[in-house]
Order: C-alpha cells, then sequence, then structure tokens
C-alpha cells in the first residue's frame, strides 16, 4: 500500500498565511526525502463563507507542473481536480502533459466540485455538477486512453478532438474519481481507475462507503477487484496544537497506533492512503513518516 502527504496551498489553520511557493516545494521536497511515495494538492480557487474574509489558494495546476520539476520520486496527484473549472478536453490535455513534465508519476484525482462561493466568485456555472460531470468522463476517460474522442453533448463538446503528441505512458495517467452518493458511485465505477474516498479515519470508517463503492459495481456490472481503493485520512496530533472534535473525525494515537491503522487499511484491499494532517507542521510530517516506517517494517517482517 502506498501512502501519500497533502500539500498545503492555502492559508491553513493557525498558520495566519497561504503559504509561499519555496514553503509548498520545501515541504513536498521533504516528503520525498522522508519515505512518501506520493504528494497531493488540493483543487481550490477561494474558500469563503458565513459572509467571512476570503481564504486564500494558490492555483493547483501551476503548483503542481512546479513540483513536478523540483521533486524526482513521489507521485503527484490532484485530491480531486474540479471538473467544471475547466474545459474537459482541455483537462486531458493537462494531464496529459503533466505526466511527461513529471515522467510519469501523475495521477489524475478528479470530482465534480461542491464549492459553489468559488463558482460563483471565478464566474463558473454551478448547476447540474454531476450531468456535466458524466459528459466531462465520457470526453477525458478515452482522451487518457487512446488520445481521441468525438463527443456532443449538452454541455460539452469534442469535435473530433486529438491529443499529440502522447506522454510517458501509452494508457496515460491513472484516472482517480473522488465520489459518494448513488449517482457518482455509478459513474466511478464506470470510468474510473482508481476511486478515492475522503476525511476518514479510523479503519473502520471505510466500510460503509465501499459497500456504496461495490454496490455501484454490481449495478453496472463492474469486479469491483479492478477499481483500485484509495482513501483521504484525517490524521490529527492534538499535542501539537488544539484541533476539533478529534475523537469523532480523526485518526490520532501514537506512532505505533497510527501504523497500526495502516496495517489495518492494507488488510482491508487499499491501495494508496494520504494524509491531511493536523497541525499542518514538519513535526507533524516527521511523526507521520516514523509511523509509515513502522508499517513497512512489519510488511516486510
Amino acid at each position: 500500500m502506498k501512502v501519500g502527504w497533502t500539500v498545503m496551498l492555502a492559508n491553513y489553520l493557525g498558520q495566519g498565511r497561504t503559504p509561499r511557493y519555496r514553503d509548498i516545494r520545501d515541504m513536498a521536497r521533504q516528503a520525498e526525502a522522508v519515505g512518501f511515495d506520493s504528494v497531493w494538492l488540493y483543487d481550490h480557487l477561494l474558500y469563503r463563507s458565513d459572509g467571512r474574509a476570503a481564504i486564500g489558494i494558490w492555483e493547483c495546476w501551476t503548483i503542481l507542473s512546479a513540483l513536478a520539476e523540483a521533486t524526482e520520486r513521489v507521485e503527484l496527484g490532484t485530491l480531486v481536480a474540479c471538473n467544471s473549472f475547466r474545459n474537459p478536453a482541455l483537462l486531458a490535455k493537462m494531464a496529459i502533459t503533466l505526466d511527461e513534465v513529471s515522467n510519469g508519476r501523475f495521477i489524475l484525482g478528479l470530482g465534480a466540485g461542491w464549492n459553489k462561493a468559488e463558482h460563483d466568485a471565478f464566474g463558473i456555472p454551478f448547476d447540474h455538477l454531476v450531468g456535466r460531470f458524466e459528459e466531462a468522463l465520457q470526453i477525458i476517460r478515452p482522451l487518457l486512453k487512446e488520445g481521441r474522442v468525438d463527443f456532443k453533448g449538452t454541455y460539452y463538446q469534442a469535435a473530433d478532438c486529438e491529443i499529440t503528441p502522447r506522454g510517458p505512458r501509452d494508457g496515460g495517467p491513472p484516472l482517480m474519481v473522488g465520489s459518494f452518493g448513488p449517482r457518482m458511485l455509478r459513474l466511478t465505477a464506470q470510468y474510473a481507475d482508481m476511486w478515492n474516498t475522503a476525511y476518514l479515519h479510523r479503519p473502520s470508517s471505510l466500510n460503509e462507503p465501499r459497500a456504496q463503492l461495490e454496490a455501484a459495481c454490481a449495478d453496472v456490472g463492474r469486479d469491483p477487484a479492478t477499481l483500485n481503493v484509495t482513501a483521504l485520512i484525517a490524521l490529527g496530533y492534538p499535542d501539537l496544537g488544539a484541533l476539533p472534535n478529534v475523537a469523532e473525525t480523526y485518526l490520532t494515537g501514537s506512532e505505533e497506533e497510527v501504523a497500526a491503522a495502516l496495517q489495518d487499511y492494507a488488510r482491508m484491499g487499499v491501495t494508496h492512503l494520504m494524509f491531511h494532517v493536523e497541525p499542518y507542521k514538519a513535526e507533524a510530517l516527521s511523526r507521520l513518516a516514523a509511523s509509515v516506517e513502522l508499517y513497512r517494517q512489519g510488511e516486510t517482517g
């Protein structure tokens, strides 16, 4: 099982400022140096709610391109890219190009979107998000896999579209869909290489969403064993900073206890875990890296 670290692009809890690129780069390089398999970035344009001031965040794809050059080994992924921000054919072109820049290390994580405030602020339609997503998948998947599509839908068109040149992998980067709910899970079962479910904590929190995914696979006639299961885990270290509702919403514990949770997720057949860690600081990264090392020792012991 691979283990990844989520690098923050936003003015994050308790930090007081949006991180500069050099800080983002240094954290990604540190994650690579201590043995993580992947680095993940959220794709948002701003955070705003309840009349509060907007929380700043850098544009995801620009930073990903820079990190592709700044790192050498780790996989890089979007967790997850918002479909409605970009034309789907262009998004596929961007993914193939980023896979080239990273020498085959990119994973395209994709979702339908949810944050109305950023759609409104940037003039992006917020209607029929799942309908738009369904059409987008019919464009993106064939462009990634075969490099060509001819599609005309209600929301998107791609007339005799071709992606050339192709990237370093014949089938393009893997397509990972972040989803919940019957319709989105059904689309995941139809089109995705990987499924992501988000903000889990203890291993038992995977049981219900996974059962829903398996039901969706049964509906479309797909063997769920052919769909890689990935999960974003909320991990909290209360002694490093105050956190809300740790017991209910975060995985927490000693290095050994977190390593044991990793072992449980691996036994459940999860292929890739990504960690959203609070508080977001280098000490937390080092502590999680120690748990990952204990987990790997158990794999080989």
